[in-house]
């Protein structure tokens, strides 16, 4: 049964949703920590005020709202643009954005230089960056540059052309180990949460208890310090098969097209706009004298 949440006005912090965790007994539980995407002023405003702890700006843009067939395409200038937007309707949450494919995977300097961008320019609170070990260097230079940096390990959609398809990891003791091992990298490079991305509940577990830092997970069972969704999938505002991770809370996008199937229909049947919909002009207005036309317009 679902429960309406207690919003607080707190500011949620990076020390905060790390102290939740470390605070955290086996008697008394941490509470869990709830994220979900945006990429808009509207949407944010709402997954906030509805007492979202952390908004993602997510690469999942490019598919759920540009149209593309993956997060490959997705630009820094695309991720600047919806990272402002939702940085205006965002009071409460955490603000992340995803690091575009492409704006890390070469010069550290460079990729410093993006990150900085998208906290001076967008407001970005932090950065999400994908992989694990390959990423350690780069994730201590942005902690130095005082960027707080949130992980992604297991399934990383920006590795779909390495994967061969959008598929579960750490199915193998080899991989299970292997993801072990990142997620206690990544901890130690001086990342402040790791996202667990289609791994088995078990594995998540197992590194959920292995580090002191949150995981978010996103179809990695329920045993992670957080989960987090792709919010069009929730609310069925999405055109492709949701994966099995996802709950369907709402279909917006019915309620979309029903909406605007009744709009057209009363446009053309002429219910719409009414009487009480229109403007209207005093009396004296409408009976004002016409001006002459000039003599040689006659």
């Amino acid at each position: 049964m679902s429960v309406v949440p207690n919003v607080g006005t707190e500011k949620i912090t990076v020390p905060r949703l790390v102290q939740r965790k470390s605070l955290a007994t086996e008697s008394t539980p941490g509470k869990k920590i709830t994220c979900l995407t945006a990429y808009d002023y509207p949407t944010a405003r709402l997954v906030d005020q509805a007492g979202v702890d952390l908004v993602l700006v997510g690469d999942s843009v490019g598919m759920v709202v540009l149209g593309y067939e993956s997060t490959l395409p997705v630009t820094l200038e695309e991720t600047l643009h919806h990272t402002k937007a939702v940085r205006r309707g965002v009071q409460r949450a955490l603000v992340v954005a995803d690091m575009p494919y492409g704006t890390y995977h070469g010069d550290r300097n460079e990729a410093l230089k993006n990150a900085l961008q998208l906290v001076k320019e967008a407001g970005a609170e932090a950065i999400k960056i994908e992989g694990g070990e390959r990423r350690l260097q780069l994730i201590g230079k942005l902690v130095e540059a005082e960027i707080p940096v949130m992980g992604h390990i297991g399934l990383t959609p920006q590795s779909v052309n390495t994967l061969g398809g959008y598929r579960v990891q750490g199915k193998t003791h080899h991989a299970a180990e292997q993801l072990v091992r990142e997620a206690k990298s990544l901890e130690a490079a001086g990342a402040f949460s790791i996202v667990l991305e289609a791994i088995p509940r078990a594995l998540a577990a197992e590194i959920t208890n292995s580090v002191q830092i949150p995981t978010i997970g996103i179809g990695a069972g329920p045993d992670c310090d957080g989960q987090i969704l792709v919010l069009h999938d929730m609310i069925g505002l999405t055109f492709r098969n949701p994966p099995k991770f996802t709950r369907l809370y709402a279909n917006i996008g019915e309620i979309f097209s029903a909406a605007v199937k009744e709009y057209c229909s009363d446009v053309q049947a002429g219910y719409f706009p009414s009487d009480a919909e229109s403007y209207h002009a005093s009396a004296n207005v409408l009976e004002r004298n016409t001006v002459s036309a000039p003599a040689e317009l006659t």
